[in-house]
């Protein structure tokens, strides 16, 4: 099986769309969403409408469940609130009903999909760090674990005993090791990097490869000043950060 796996969309269709396209070109078999479809971007109904049509699963990030009502959101940044009471007011109650029915991790024989964290999911908490990430490996029974939530790619790996970041952008698998791979972000990098981030995992050759691809990123600033979001949400784009 080809899988790609994406994260952080937030509503940036440019980014989506160009992803999706070197998905294709990559004849990946299954796309899967580690969460966070909307926020921050200005076309989140039309993410999601992409999602759907693709069928690509997705579990729930903090943002898709803010803006469903069912996480409060009053800790979040002064941008991410205004951009979730924003995108409430822009998509359907059938895409409000979606992202509330989005689950917290999803499991195949493959990989184990979560949005931030395998311990307490439902915190949402950023893994930044060995530390943060060694709680997560005991309650893994697969080898490979897809993450997002940071906006910054990058491998934790579990071997003999050991937990130690990983910076190689193709990873070789090892099924007596696990990780742990933040595939980064589709709308919006944090790494310094402004292209979108993604990542594709081969079970046949067991492989797995972080990818990154440019976008329309004047199109999408663009949008979000003419939709009224706040200006830093476009500003950073071009920056990756």
């Amino acid at each position: 099986m080809r899988y790609a796996i994406i994260s952080d969309i937030h509503g940036n269709l440019e980014g989506l769309q160009a992803v999706l396209r070197e998905c294709s070109l990559a004849q990946v078999q299954a796309v899967l969403c580690s969460g966070d479809i909307v926020g921050y971007g200005a076309n989140p109904k039309e993410c999601l409408e992409i999602i759907r049509q693709f069928k690509i699963i997705s579990v729930a990030g903090n943002h898709d469940w803010a803006v469903s009502g069912r996480l409060d959101f009053s800790h979040f940044t002064d941008d991410g609130r205004r951009a979730v009471e924003w995108t409430r007011g822009h998509i359907a109650m059938e895409d409000i009903a979606y992202l509330n029915a989005l689950e917290l991790s999803i499991k195949n024989k493959d990989c184990i999909l979560v949005h931030a964290s395998l311990y307490e999911p439902q915190q949402f908490r950023y893994m930044t760090n060995l530390s943060k990430a060694s709680i997560s490996f005991p309650l893994m029974d697969v080898p490979v674990c897809f993450i997002g939530h940071t906006h910054v790619p990058g491998v934790f790996v579990e071997a003999d005993g050991k937990i130690y970041n990983m910076d190689n952008s193709t990873i070789e698998i090892q099924l007596k090791y696990k990780y742990i791979v933040n595939v980064g972000s589709v709308g919006q990098p944090r790494d310094g990097n402004p292209m979108a981030s993604f990542c594709i995992y081969d079970t046949q050759l067991q492989t797995i490869e972080l990818r990154r691809v440019p976008y329309n990123i004047h199109e999408a600033q663009r949008k979000i000043i003419e939709a009224g979001l706040p200006r830093t949400l476009a500003s950073r784009l071009a920056v990756g950060r």
